[in-house]
């Protein structure tokens, strides 16, 4: 007996049919980066696109399919798309049909926002060292709350930077290791 699929209304992997549990978890997951990024205070909807963008095939989307996708306006998703392209995570792409705006996730994305999120770090440790300056000779039960976020701040300004450089290394490694297999 032959069973039949219906298409998939969540269609990012152009030409291919989805069954129902992974239509679902699509959705899922597109829905959970949408909340984990409005947890770090972007709008849900900014997400929600990061999330078609990080698992769609092919990888550049028109505005036009992502609003399909989402099922939103394309209002929405063109100001979202804008605040994504700041951040540094997507970027806009060459498009084949005119007149077309045309995203995809940026290759070193991750890492270009996790560098803007240190140089915002390091603009709030020089605050804090300003505030330390303001509460010296005052009791340890008043510096205690800027000691902490002082300790934090220089601690990430210290140690953060190696961590991305030691990522792009290996990423860079890996990628040569690839590039060196015969096919």
């Amino acid at each position: 007996m032959e069973t039949t699929v219906e298409k998939t209304d969540v269609d990012i992997h152009q030409g291919k049919i989805m069954d129902a549990k992974q239509q679902l978890e699509v959705k899922h997951f597109i829905e959970d980066i949408g909340l984990f990024f409005e947890q770090m205070g972007m709008p849900r909807m900014a997400g929600r696109i990061l999330g078609v963008l990080l698992i769609s095939d092919p990888p550049a989307q028109s505005i036009t399919e992502i609003t399909q996708t989402l099922k939103a306006s394309k209002s929405s998703i063109s100001i979202m798309a804008r605040l994504l392209v700041e951040n540094g995570l997507i970027e806009r792409v060459a498009s084949p049909v005119p007149r077309r705006d045309y995203y995809r996730f940026k290759p070193g994305g991750w890492i270009l926002y996790q560098r803007q999120w240190l140089e915002l770090m390091k603009a709030l440790h020089q605050i804090t060292e300003r505030g330390m300056v303001l509460l010296e000779g005052k009791p340890a039960e008043l510096t205690a709350r800027l000691e902490e976020a002082h300790d934090l701040f220089s601690l990430m300004e210290e140690r953060f930077p190696a961590l991305l450089e030691t990522l792009e290394d290996e990423r860079a490694l890996r990628k040569h290791a690839q590039q060196a297999l015969p096919e």
